[in-house]
């Protein structure tokens, strides 16, 4: 598995907050289902571990939850990247055992899963192909599509030796459901570092640091000029972003307030790896955590 896309200095996300209904169902559903371990958890919270040291997903449970609608921004999709096709094939062989539901995409750069949690909140389990079979035009666009998966392959690299998410699982990218791309194309590219890697017509797009096919996914196709969700609607809470030093924490700060949106401090170590720094909220009502590694 290529691991230099989700170290510095690229901008990659590392952790993503969910807002649920029901705590309990949640953390069975994400330690029985889809592999995790349960690194620390409060009456109303719980971080979700595969290496025993951070976290990569925290679940909050809300009070009076609303469910997922249409036409709120939010989270389309958290997507965890597998280290190897044996470990895809692991954890097919897991899902058919449970009979989960599951759907499927070869999308040429990677092959992946797509399911649903409790809630509603979308999780693709993938893998990437090998960096140097993807097609890059000479614009700087990656070549990504959606065809169907051949389950063949993955089920013969698997090993049946299903023991949870493999400890070098990463946060690979998140998919945001936005309320406007241009906005949003314009805060990730020119107020964030982000370059463009695709895109879908008008109504999606796609980007990353360093090359990789995406880090952040956007769209609008249940969203467009939609609404910020409320607070007590399950779905997305926050994500992080993790930058490459203190240096270079300053000037995304800088560049938030030059472009009028609001800064807010952390005085705390996060659970979940990592020095928190600030916050902000993007065009889309949804707020982002810059981070730097602990390293």
């Amino acid at each position: 598995m290529p691991t230099h896309f989700h170290k510095k200095p690229n901008l990659y996300p590392a952790h993503v907050q969910l807002k649920v209904s029901n705590l309990k169902r949640s953390i069975e559903y994400y330690t029985t289902i889809i592999g995790f371990k349960v690194l620390q958890q409060t009456e109303s919270e719980a971080y979700l571990t595969t290496d025993g040291q951070t976290s990569l997903v925290s679940l909050v449970e809300v009070q009076n939850a609303l469910p997922l609608k249409q036409g709120f921004a939010g989270l389309y999709h958290l997507a965890l990247l597998l280290p190897s096709r044996k470990d895809l094939g692991n954890i097919v062989q897991h899902f058919v055992d449970l009979n989960i539901r599951l759907g499927a995409a070869d999308h040429d750069v990677s092959e992946a899963l797509y399911l649903n949690d409790p809630d509603g909140n979308g999780i693709e389990i993938y893998i990437d192909r090998d960096e140097t079979t993807w097609t890059w035009d000479n614009k700087d666009q990656v070549n990504m599509v959606t065809e169907q998966l051949n389950f063949q392959p993955i089920l013969e690299a698997a090993d049946g030796n299903w023991n949870g998410l493999p400890s070098e699982t990463v946060m690979g990218h998140v998919h945001l459901s936005v309320v406007n791309l241009d906005k949003s194309e314009q805060f990730y590219t020119n107020v964030l570092d982000y370059n463009v890697v695709t895109r879908y017509g008008a109504q999606a797009l796609f980007v990353s640091t360093g090359k990789y096919h995406h880090h952040f996914g956007m769209n609008t196709w249940n969203s467009n000029n939609g609404h910020v969700p409320t607070e007590n609607m399950v779905g997305l809470k926050s994500f992080t972003i993790v930058l490459k030093d203190e240096q270079y924490a300053d000037e995304v700060k800088q560049s938030l307030i030059d472009h009028d949106f609001v800064v807010e401090t952390f005085n705390e170590a996060p659970v979940y790896g990592g020095k928190q720094l600030f916050s902000t909220i993007d065009p889309n009502g949804l707020r982002i955590v810059f981070t730097v590694d602990g390293e």
